[in-house]
């Protein structure tokens, strides 16, 4: 009995143990959907947007595209790829940005003109934040909630600048 009480303990302990990272298994995989996009002149423009999120090695990977069609045709896509590894704090994930002269991932700073990122885990909701420092020395902030629904993720992006609101889309991404 006392053998099966300290096996059982052991085992507990183990699972604490376990990185956090482990919460973005419920992420993983590949969404697409499209959303209207309004700007603040009030003209809107239809987005196609998809997401990925896969483990990686030490922590996970989002990668997301936005495609927007311009006038005759045109279209035009940004890419972007961050990886997150876990914190001291649970639940929190720091960007792996770039590689410092040791060949260590690390933050982009942010008053180089580079975006300060991190994510979250809450529930069932994925955030990517994003803050970006002016050339006049204010501040945008960007954030991406990532919602597990039925069938895929409920996408919300909101942009502050100053502390204002700039913009706001959501949309459904369905897993594909």
């Amino acid at each position: 009995v006392v053998l099966t009480a300290a096996m059982v303990g052991v085992a507990a302990l183990m699972l604490l143990a376990v990185p956090a990272a482990a919460d973005i298994s419920r992420f993983l995989g590949e969404y697409s959907g499209s959303a209207p996009v309004q700007y603040e002149d009030g003209s809107t423009q239809q987005r196609d947007m998809s997401v990925s999120i896969r483990e990686t090695r030490d922590g996970f990977l989002v990668a997301w595209t936005t495609t927007t069609e311009k006038e005759g045709g045109r279209r035009k896509t940004k890419s972007y790829e961050i990886e997150f590894r876990p914190s001291p704090r649970e639940g929190i994930y720091a960007a792996a940005q770039k590689r410092n002269v040791f060949g260590h991932s690390v933050q982009l700073d942010p008053m180089k003109g580079e975006p300060y990122v991190w994510g979250r885990i809450s529930g069932d909701t994925l955030s990517v934040f994003s803050l970006f420092v002016t050339p006049a020395g204010d501040y945008e902030m960007q954030q991406f909630d990532r919602t597990l629904t039925e069938g895929g993720l409920q996408l919300v992006f909101t942009a502050e600048k100053g502390g204002k609101p700039a913009r706001r889309v959501e949309t459904f991404l369905k897993r594909r």
